[in-house]
Formats: C-alpha cells, sequence, structure tokens
C-alpha cells in the first residue's frame, strides 16, 4: 500500500510551509514515528514525522519549495516492491490535497503528526515527557545529543516547556554540566549602568534592481500587519523616569538580569491592577485573559520578526524570567520555538530603544488590546520638585491600544501606575 506524507499544518495561521530538508532519501526505511523532513512555517522549523512505516519512495516537494497546506509532500511504500509503483504514481499525477478522496478505496490518511508541536495538555511522567500521543517529546538537538551520547529519551524528564526535554537534560543525564548553565559570579558593580548596544539584523546581500521574494516569515508579518488595518486604534505617550530603574540593574545585572526581562516584570505586575489593558476584542464581546504572557519583539536574522512570549510574567521571579528570555531568543534565532512560544501573547513589548531609537508607535498586533513602544533611556535636564536644574534618566512609552476594548482614560492610568512602578519601586521587582 502507498501513504502519503502531507504539509501539516504548524500553527493557526499557517496557510503553506516550506521544505527546510529532508532527514530521509528516496528508498530508505522508515519507521513510524521517524522524522523524515523539516518544515518551516511561519515562525518555526518543525519536525515532521511519517505516519507510517515502510520506505520513502518518492519526494514530491524538494528542500526549499513551498507547498499549500493539506498537500502530499511524499509517497511512503509499506514494501520494497511497492516504490517503483509509487514513483510511477508521482510521475502520472501531481500532488492532491489531503481533503480530496484518493483514487484508491482505502481511507485518506491522517496527516504526518508532528514531533515538535507540543500539546498544553503534555505534562512530564515519570518514565519520560510524554505528548498526548504517547510519544516522548524532543528537541531535535535533544535527539540528536541522545543517538550519540547513547541516552535513552524515554528515561528522563523534560526541563524545557510543557516537560519537554532538551539538550540540557541529555547532558546532565551524562553527568556533564550542561554547557548552557549560567553560573552567575558577583563582581564589583560599576559606577553607573552600562548598556550594549543591540546589533542591529544584517542586510541580506542584494543585487541592484532584483526583487527577492519574502520569506515564509517575512509574509506571515505582512498577513498580521495587514490584518490589523481595519482596528481603530489610537497611542498614549508617556515620559517615564529611569534612575531607580537603572541602579536596581546595576545591582542585579552580574547575575544574568537583562533590561527586557526587568521591562517585562515592570509591564506585568502593573497589568495585574489593569487587566482591560491585558484584554481583548472578540466578536462576543471583550476577553479578559486568563494569565499575562508578555510577548516581546525580536528581529530575525533573514528578516522579519517574531514575537517570543514570556509567560505569566507576572509571577515569575525576575532571575528565572532573565534565563527564559534568554533561552527563548536563543531558540527564536534558530527557528526552534514551540507555537505555544510565540503566539500566547496577551501584551506585546517592542524595545527599539536598545537600538538608541527615542521614541516611536507601534502596530498592535492581531488578536491583542495593546503593545507598548519603548524608547532609550537618556539623561535629561529637567527642573527638581524643589525648583532647581537637576539630570534626570528618562525613557519615553508609547502605547497603541485598540479603541474598541481601551479607551484613552485606561491607557492613561496604566502608563501612570507603571511609571510609578518604575521611579519608586523598582526594587520590588525582584521579590
Amino acid at each position: 500500500m502507498i501513504h502519503d506524507i502531507f504539509m501539516p499544518a504548524l500553527s493557526s495561521t499557517m496557510t503553506e510551509g516550506k521544505i527546510v530538508s529532508w532527514t530521509k532519501s528516496p528508498g530508505d526505511k522508515v519507521e513510524k514515528g521517524e522524522t523524515v523532513v523539516v518544515v518551516e512555517s511561519d515562525k518555526a522549523d518543525m519536525d515532521v514525522e511519517s505516519f507510517y512505516e515502510g520506505y520513502l519512495a518518492t519526494i514530491l516537494v524538494e528542500a526549499g519549495q513551498e507547498a499549500p497546506v493539506g498537500a502530499a509532500i511524499a509517497l511512503v511504500a509499506e514494501t520494497e516492491a511497492e516504490i517503483a509503483q509509487a514513483q510511477q504514481k508521482a510521475s502520472s499525477s501531481s500532488p492532491q490535497p489531503a481533503q480530496e478522496t484518493p483514487s484508491t478505496p482505502t481511507p485518506t490518511p491522517e496527516p504526518a503528526t508532528i514531533t515538535a508541536t507540543v500539546s498544553p495538555s503534555a505534562t512530564p511522567s515519570s518514565n519520560g515527557s510524554k505528548g498526548g500521543n504517547g510519544r516522548t517529546i524532543a528537541s531535535p538537538r535533544a535527539k540528536k545529543l541522545a543517538k550519540q551520547l547513547g541516552v535513552d529519551l524515554k528515561t528522563l524528564h523534560g526541563s524545557g516547556p510543557y516537560g519537554r526535554i532538551v539538550a540540557e537534560d541529555v547532558e546532565r543525564a551524562t553527568g556533564k554540566t550542561p554547557t548552557s548553565t549560567i553560573t552567575p559570579t558577583p563582581s564589583p558593580a560599576p559606577t553607573q549602568p552600562t548598556f550594549t548596544p543591540a546589533a542591529p539584523p544584517t542586510p541580506t546581500p542584494v543585487t541592484p534592481g532584483e526583487t527577492v521574494p519574502l520569506t515564509t516569515l517575512q509574509k506571515a508579518v505582512v498577513q498580521n500587519m495587514v490584518a490589523t488595518v481595519q482596528v481603530p486604534t489610537y497611542h498614549v505617550g508617556y515620559t517615564i523616569t529611569t534612575d531607580n530603574l537603572d541602579k536596581l540593574y546595576k545591582q542585579i545585572k552580574s547575575k544574568g538580569v537583562t533590561m527586557t526581562a526587568l521591562l517585562a516584570k515592570a509591564v506585568a505586575v502593573t497589568l495585574q491592577r489593569h487587566p482591560l489593558v491585558n484584554a481583548s476584542y472578540s466578536d462576543q464581546g471583550i476577553h479578559y485573559n486568563g494569565s499575562i504572557n508578555v510577548a516581546l519583539a525580536v528581529a530575525m536574522p533573514d528578516g522579519g520578526l517574531i514575537t517570543p512570549v514570556l509567560q505569566n510574567a507576572d509571577q515569575v521571579d525576575i532571575y528565572s524570567l532573565s534565563r527564559t528570555w534568554k533561552d527563548l531568543v536563543e531558540r527564536a534565532r534558530s527557528k526552534q520555538l514551540q507555537p505555544q512560544e510565540y503566539n500566547s501573547g496577551t501584551i506585546t513589548l517592542s524595545n527599539l530603544g536598545m537600538f538608541g531609537v527615542d521614541r516611536f508607535d507601534a502596530i498592535l498586533p492581531p488578536g491583542q488590546g495593546a503593545i507598548l513602544a519603548i524608547g532609550a533611556s537618556r539623561p535629561q535636564v529637567v527642573a527638581t520638585t524643589e525648583g532647581l536644574m537637576g539630570v534626570q534618566r528618562q525613557m519615553a512609552v508609547n502605547i497603541t491600544c485598540d479603541h474598541r476594548v481601551i479607551y484613552g482614560a485606561h491607557a492613561a492610568a496604566f502608563l501612570q501606575d507603571l511609571a510609578k512602578l518604575i521611579e519608586t519601586d523598582a526594587q520590588s521587582l525582584t521579590m
């Protein structure tokens, strides 16, 4: 019997995917549940497993090519004798969408399952980290490392999101010190907080006059931005003095804390008192989210942007939050994020201040009620409460809101409380 492997839907917004690479070649033996292809969705690269056991007879969509969700991308033959038959079938007909009825009387095959897509219900178990289908959930790097070191993944507990086994878990199982483990080393605090300017994304070399096709990620960004055109938005700005926040950052930077995590924590804590700013519009009314998940915009090296999410940011301590953020950014830029890690944000921060930008307005992401545009913190000459002139570090924060959900007074009150927290109670962010 000959089976199709279909292009899976790796996210709710995905309409087509791009083949990054095939891990099997035509004629290779394929086990049920074995990874055969890596697919690029709109935000990440995902391993796709074969739903069948047999032989990879022929590849219909080569690496570097795209196919719509539901289209056949390869054929699997159950026996070696059927390989030629499958190849003949592929050459005599074009790939058919998954929803069409196959010419043979066999039931329509189910789409190949995706190892990298983790169900929210997945939880670690005593004999490893299992997904909803009972399979061990592990990152591609962890699988490769486990094979090299001879570690049985089924015996491990995953420390990644939703119990996913990561490379560090495999290293710990062999007694090695995880290479990514951060051991904070206290060091003398500098007299002034120092900020290393972020390196701008490296432009892709182009030839003048040529037209470069959009990447899958860039197409997704375009679709999201166009979708927001119909949303009635407005902007509210606020200038926040950051002297106390800078002082706190100077104290705990050596422990691995980032300014990004501090800002995300400050926003999340303030949202506890402003649930409407954390809400979103729906056809049924205003949806109040049950958790505060702060998404932060990150520029991708090959163009486009992605918004990794710090989930439950108001409840996580600043040190764990910083470690999580570092891991999210690293995996985002290597396209290894799970969908839940980039599409579950309830509010977004865009920090162009790290590039020295004074102020800007951000475009509201679909499905959210607000996004904050954060400018650079700079020394400013200001009048003090005593009527004297002094120097304070200040940053401009502009919030873009969905006017169907959040009115101007709500946005102003939120920014006022955010400023109060940063200016007078920044130390509470470490508690």
